[in-house]
């Protein structure tokens, strides 16, 4: 009982000090308050982007759906 015990303590141990580092190297990551982000606009639009894409791809898909479920049955 008293080897599980100590392994038992050890895993607390590791565990402890893991989260220590894992922490260490998270601030580590920090940049601190100098950050700029730049946005800009292009005037070309991406075609997803466009409205009548999504419509169209909509139809298309609703078309395939009614064409799976409906097709192949036999009527007698």
């Amino acid at each position: 009982m008293k080897i599980y015990q100590n392994k038992k303590s050890i895993l607390k141990f590791a565990t402890v000090l893991m989260s220590c580092f894992a922490t260490t190297l998270l601030w580590a990551q920090d940049k601190g308050a100098d950050v700029s982000v730049k946005i800009s606009k292009d005037s070309s639009d991406t075609w997803y982007a466009q409205p009548w894409v999504w419509i169209v791809g909509g139809a298309v898909f609703i078309i395939i759906l009614v064409a799976i479920l409906r097709g192949g049955g036999n009527k007698n």
